[in-house]
């Protein structure tokens, strides 16, 4: 497709005082004036939309038309949603009136702050970051994944082309272990919000644990959907099929275990095999294919491990690699990066199938008698980024929703977000929150002023 630099130290300092010599005009320039440029930023990216949908379909494998509706739309929102957010975040104050003081808070953009992105969700993730980080007044540097920066390539003529001072995002491409590596241990770089792994996110932790760095780390995770015997069989299935699948299961937060209440566990297994089956996976430019290819050869590989595994561990594969019709892909596609959607059941909760994270499309589904032992099973490995619950009983919902261990709990639904709503991980699914006021909240810095009247 095309040539990046592969960058390193040299480029991440020069991105660095680029970044630098424009903080001072940029951090002091009015909240309005910064939301003025960022919604023109969004106008233009909705002006190019189907030019960046492609790119980004050629570039990561997922289906052309969901990059047009899911993708860069979000990329669009993101900005518009934080360049009006910005010109509602507000102060606190206190009064001491027993002893004549005013307490009030001012904040400040935190300076030059480093962001790391993944390759699922290239534009979407990389604009969730750089939107509230600019729109507080912050400079970035900015790297996307080595396997997907064509759409972030594309974002700087757009930066440039809405009137962003330059210096004001830095967009360095590189591998982690070059680029990526210099933006952590950086000393001028006084923040790390990072999208990733948990090996990486372990790495970053150790690295800046000597420089008090503000950290955000969305991290791995194993999500679980528990699906009791009083849920809508017909909602549940086809939510769960698309919070398996969607993206090729190259989502963080695709449903990767699925719990069923014994009562119902046969049906819904069967539902669930005859939808797996049905999924069209094909060239991403067709309309018809609900799933692309995934994104490299090595992680291909990793994904078709896990699937090797299943029969090792005890499990049995329903449909998908090994047991469903052979893909029919036109002659240029044969030799892509392509897994049919795969359905395992009999897998023990301590397998490597069911506590590693997979990313891929390969879901578990296992039964369950008592509402304690679901809670007990979905809380019961290392992640905790997301799950769902399935059931029409509301005292149910209230009940179970709290007891598990993750960050965002989807109840008869999947993949609602609201910008306004904290979102990020628990255990080793990572540390800090996103959203309106958590984003604005991380890249800025507060101080208190006391005032004795």
């Amino acid at each position: 497709m095309g040539e990046v630099p592969s960058s390193g130290e040299k480029e991440i300092e020069l991105a660095v005082q680029a970044a630098q010599g424009a903080l001072n005009g940029w951090s002091q320039s009015p909240p309005a004036k910064r939301s003025f440029i960022m919604m023109k930023i969004a106008d233009l990216l909705e002006s190019k939309l189907d030019e960046f949908a492609e790119a980004e379909s050629q570039d990561q494998g997922k289906p052309l038309w969901l990059a047009k509706t899911v993708d860069i739309p979000r990329a669009i929102h993101n900005f518009r949603f934080f360049s009006t957010a910005i010109m509602h975040f507000g102060n606190d104050s206190s009064s001491q009136a027993h002893i004549g003081a005013l307490n009030y808070t001012v904040r400040s953009p935190v300076g030059v702050v480093g962001q790391i992105t993944p390759w699922n969700l290239p534009l979407y993730l990389l604009t969730f970051k750089i939107a509230p980080a600019i729109a507080a007044g912050n400079c970035v540097i900015c790297k996307p994944s080595e396997f997907t920066s064509v759409t972030a390539w594309m974002l700087c003529s757009i930066f440039i082309e809405a009137g962003l001072p330059p210096g004001v995002v830095n967009m360095v491409f590189g591998d982690g272990k070059n680029a990526g590596s210099a933006i952590v241990s950086h000393p001028s770089i006084k923040a790390i919000s990072f999208t990733g792994s948990t090996l990486v996110g372990h790495y970053i932790q150790e690295k800046t644990a000597n420089m008090c760095k503000k950290l955000s780390l969305e991290l791995g995770g194993k999500n679980a959907a528990i699906v009791f015997e009083d849920a809508n069989m017909s909602k549940s299935v086809s939510t769960c099929i698309r919070s398996a699948f969607s993206n090729q299961g190259e989502i963080c937060l695709c449903t990767s275990r699925i719990y069923v209440q014994r009562k119902i566990y046969d049906d819904f297994v069967q539902q669930y095999v005859e939808q797996a089956r049905k999924l069209v996976v094909g060239p991403p430019s067709d309309d018809k294919s609900f799933m692309g290819a995934l994104v490299s050869k090595q992680h291909h590989e990793k994904v078709k491990s896990y699937i090797d595994l299943v029969e090792q561990e005890g499990g049995t594969i329903l449909c998908g690699e090994g047991k469903s019709e052979p893909l029919e892909l036109p002659e240029k596609y044969k030799n892509g990066y392509f897994l049919q959607p795969t359905v395992a059941v009999g897998l023990d909760d301590n397998t490597r199938c069911m506590q590693e994270e997979v990313f891929g499309p390969f879901v578990c589904i296992a039964p369950f008698d008592t509402e304690e032992e679901a809670i007990r099973r979905a809380n019961g490995v290392k992640y905790g980024l997301c799950a769902a619950v399935w059931s029409e009983n509301v005292s149910r919902i209230h009940r179970v929703a709290p007891q598990l261990e993750a960050g965002t709990v989807w109840c008869n639904c999947w993949l609602i977000r609201d910008l306004n709503m904290p979102f990020g991980g628990y255990k080793q699914s990572g540390i800090g929150r996103e959203g309106y006021k958590d984003s604005l909240e991380f890249y800025t810095d507060v101080k208190t002023i006391c005032v004795k009247i």
